[in-house]
């Protein structure tokens, strides 16, 4: 097997040079580098990464480590993910939190272990004193999105989830709409008690009291958004709008109102949230709620390659969210304003 001494005398350079050429460090003439490339090429020579790595304790990579690999939503995440590690030169190295602390900080500890240069964590139901104390003892550069932590505000990627459900609920008021039932997703998570928040705020903003018997706490499935409508739907609960807190319970629920007989928009307005690539194929097409994560991940990703090269940093602004509005929404009983 071919060297990166044989390189560097097919090369006609030093051993430091072709080691450069390999990191990217330093300056090399465009002409040593090509010259560098050309050996290897002609020698067959492949780099052992893993033993950089080890002796120069980074992988030239980063860590990611997600709730879940399921859905849409994690789907766009990685896909662009990837896309921006390759424009810092990075290799993007994934691995499922299976969405607990516990094998969250597992899998952080492990990317350390692997020398990333830097490390993102997603995260849903990690404390905020757990998140700092990552942050302060890893020996790697730690980014946490979807939660905001007030002391670490450069380190945080989140999204305002309150005020996103709180533009949804409050244009359904504005388009005549008073009795708005709502599903929320898993209330336990902060993002569950944030668009619950929103929900409750819009009501409290437009003068409309809380009924408790309007609320439905789901699971986040399709299975749930279809149970939780027939459930109110049994139950007898007035409503002329459904406010549900992700698209995938907007779509189980508009089957349940389909099979109760109830035209969308005509009889019951629906808004969603995330905007999942199925609201506009629903008939008719979903209202919901844009979720910025693309430019999320890409801001992440560019805040890590700042942390693990010690540049300067300011604190992340929080990201809101846009309305999408399509078919879903009729004026209802008490006129739009």
């Amino acid at each position: 097997m071919a060297t990166m001494l044989d390189v560097s005398l097919r090369a006609g350079v030093s051993k430091a040079t072709v080691s450069r050429v390999l990191n990217g460090t330093g300056q090399v003439k465009e002409s040593t580098r090509k010259a560098v490339f050309k050996a290897m090429e002609d020698l067959g020579y492949r780099p052992n990464f893993l033993a950089r790595s080890l002796a120069n304790r980074t992988s030239n990579s980063i860590g990611l480590v997600v709730s879940t690999f399921d859905g849409f939503y994690f789907g766009r995440l990685l896909q662009q993910a990837s896309r921006q590690s390759e424009v810092h030169g990075k290799q993007l190295m994934v691995t499922d939190g299976h969405d607990t602390p516990e094998c969250e900080t597992q899998a952080v500890e492990m990317l350390a272990d692997r020398h990333c240069d830097a490390i993102i964590l997603y995260t849903r139901f990690m404390s905020e004193q757990a998140i700092l104390s990552l942050t302060e003892t890893l020996s790697k550069p730690l980014v946490v999105i979807n939660r905001d932590v007030a002391s670490a505000r450069e380190r945080c990627v989140f999204f305002e989830q309150q005020e996103a459900a709180f533009q949804a609920v409050d244009y359904l008021i504005s388009r005549g709409h008073r009795d708005i039932a709502c599903i929320t997703v898993p209330i336990h998570t902060p993002t569950g008690k944030a668009r619950l928040q929103g929900y409750r705020q819009a009501l409290e903003k437009n003068g409309i009291a809380w009924d408790p018997a309007r609320v439905k706490y789901g699971t986040a499935e399709m299975t749930s958004g279809y149970e939780m409508c027939q459930q109110l739907l049994q139950e007898g609960v007035g409503f002329s709008a459904l406010f549900t807190c992700n698209d995938d319970m907007a779509l189980g629920a508009s089957k349940s109102l389909h099979q109760a007989g109830l035209r969308i928009p005509q009889d019951i307005s629906l808004f969603g949230f995330d905007d999942a690539p199925c609201a506009k194929w629903l008939e008719p097409a979903l209202s919901t709620v844009y979720l910025p994560i693309d430019t999320m991940i890409t801001t992440a990703i560019d805040q890590a390659i700042k942390l693990a090269s010690n540049q300067p940093l300011a604190p992340i602004p929080p990201f809101t969210g846009k309305l999408v509005l399509r078919d879903s929404v009729a004026t209802g009983p008490y006129g739009a304003r």
